[in-house]
């Protein structure tokens, strides 16, 4: 085998690997999803047609029925990629954490999808306005057993004398409201700021308001990481 023809095989085997089926199927579902989220956070699960999203995403109707079979089942692959993206986020809340670190990370990482995914925030919050019909059952089981895990992680930083008493639910609906009102309310904040637009310096500021109000109300020390 030539030199040549050996530094091209391996370029071909990953051209080949980069337009497979597994390829395509990855890409093309990504262009859905992304699409969905955009309808779904415009018109609404009712107002949404798989037309639209297909249409959004340049690609055949037939395609995203295949992909996904109906419109309920495309919206709810839209929430649980909304809900792994934010939940994974409570990760970094352990026992062996520093709470002041840990909570600060975790605002500033929600700012920071807030402000990258703010159709994905305003999908969640119609979804819990109209009565959280597809997932009620996520809502009283997943996520419920999630909070009660990481409410005994805060509940063990107070016992370990690191912050002071709280409450683990309150808290997390507290942080949940207050970094997501920054995509759900962006319009509103931003003509309060006096901009057409939030900027970078605005999100970052958001973060670090939060941030400072929420680690001062559990007792911890605030330093700008």
């Amino acid at each position: 085998m030539s030199e040549t023809a050996a530094k091209e095989g391996p370029a071909r085997e990953a051209e080949k690997e980069e337009t497979g089926p597994g390829h395509i199927r990855q890409r093309n579902r990504t262009l859905i999803l992304t699409a969905a989220e955009e309808i779904f956070a415009e018109q609404g699960y009712r107002g949404a047609t798989t037309a639209a999203i297909a249409e959004r995403a340049g690609l055949p109707k037939a395609n995203v029925h295949y992909y996904f079979g109906t419109k309920e089942a495309l919206y709810r692959a839209v929430l649980d990629d909304i809900l792994t993206l934010w939940l994974g986020e409570l990760d970094r809340l352990t026992e062996d954490s520093n709470p002041a670190d840990a909570l600060a990370d975790y605002i500033r990482a929600k700012i920071v999808h807030s402000r990258e995914r703010p159709l994905a925030s305003r999908v969640y919050a119609n979804e819990m306005i109209r009565g959280a019909k597809h997932t009620r059952d996520f809502l009283k089981q997943d996520l419920k057993s999630l909070v009660k895990t990481k409410s005994r992680v805060l509940e063990s930083w107070v016992a370990q004398g690191k912050m002071e008493p709280v409450d683990p639910v309150h808290l997390f609906s507290i942080i949940w409201a207050a970094t997501q009102h920054y995509a759900d309310f962006e319009v509103q904040v931003s003509a309060l700021v006096g901009r057409r637009q939030m900027t970078a310096k605005d999100y970052d500021e958001a973060a670090e308001t939060i941030v400072r109000m929420v680690l001062r109300g559990c007792g911890l020390n605030y330093g700008k990481g």
